[in-house]
């Protein structure tokens, strides 16, 4: 599944607050070596490079299109392409950092415990996804998939796996942690119509759906989804509608 930049950043200052949220709660002064794992088109290294210094911050993605972006965007950042499903560091990290990355990784447990050993004592994992597939904005995604002609490619199919709990987390990492903090927040955008949340998941949730169907079936799945998705967001009283939009976040300090 490939990605793309200008979808994405269609909500960027929308997707950027939670990775500032994120930052914030990182307990570091400084670091030499942070890495914003799943950098994307660089938004959120943008607010390493702030705090940290360009010379400190690394970008690591999977996806040729955003490292161009993030490259433009950040001339004095490196960037590297790696499959974070195994990347390691080559030497111990003080951050390592993830906004809106984990979630595509299924069994993503493992691979966090694995980070944390590659953390200095002190340093940090922090880490931002979407906790969101029980909102209609996904349920109506999954409907969608189920009921057009289009069904038989979905059969049997997870396109993204559930969150593990916080107790997961806190599990998978207290050992390796002298302290773990885990939290959800809600955020609730205003948006101008149903049109506006379907641009808003083209640029992430609703890609492998569509990347799924094909081009030849892209408008008619778009259309239907829509359609479900006018029904479960109705107009607020300035005609706008409000997108619920749950993340969780974790922040391990290494012991």
């Amino acid at each position: 599944m490939t990605w793309s930049a200008s979808q994405y950043l269609k909500f960027e200052d929308e997707r950027t607050r939670p990775a500032r949220d994120l930052l914030a709660q990182v307990p570091l002064e400084r670091a030499a070596a942070v890495y914003d794992l799943g950098c994307g088109p660089g938004n959120s290294t943008e607010l390493l490079v702030e705090r940290f210094g360009a010379k400190s911050v690394t970008g690591i993605d999977s996806d040729d299109d955003m490292l161009d972006k993030a490259a433009k965007r950040l001339p004095d950042v490196a960037f590297a392409k790696a499959d974070l499903s195994s990347w390691l560091p080559d030497t111990d990290a003080d951050l390592l950092y993830s906004n809106a990355m984990f979630q595509w990784l299924p069994d993503h447990l493992p691979v966090l415990a694995g980070l944390m050993g590659k953390l200095r004592s002190g340093g940090v994992l922090a880490i931002q996804m979407p906790d969101n597939l029980g909102e209609p904005s996904h349920v109506a995604m999954r409907e969608t998939a189920e009921s057009g002609p289009w069904a038989s490619l979905f059969a049997g199919r997870q396109v993204r796996a559930t969150l593990p709990s916080p107790t997961d987390y806190m599990n998978a990492l207290g050992s390796l942690s002298s302290r773990v903090d885990v939290w959800h927040t809600h955020y609730y955008h205003p948006l101008a119509n149903a049109e506006a949340i379907v641009e808003w998941v083209k640029g992430t949730g609703l890609r492998p759906y569509l990347s799924t169907v094909g081009a030849a079936a892209q408008e008619q799945f778009l259309a239907d989804y829509t359609r479900r998705i006018a029904q479960a967001y109705p107009p607020m009283v300035d005609g706008r509608v409000l997108l619920k939009f749950p993340r969780l976040f974790v922040v391990a300090v290494k012991r």
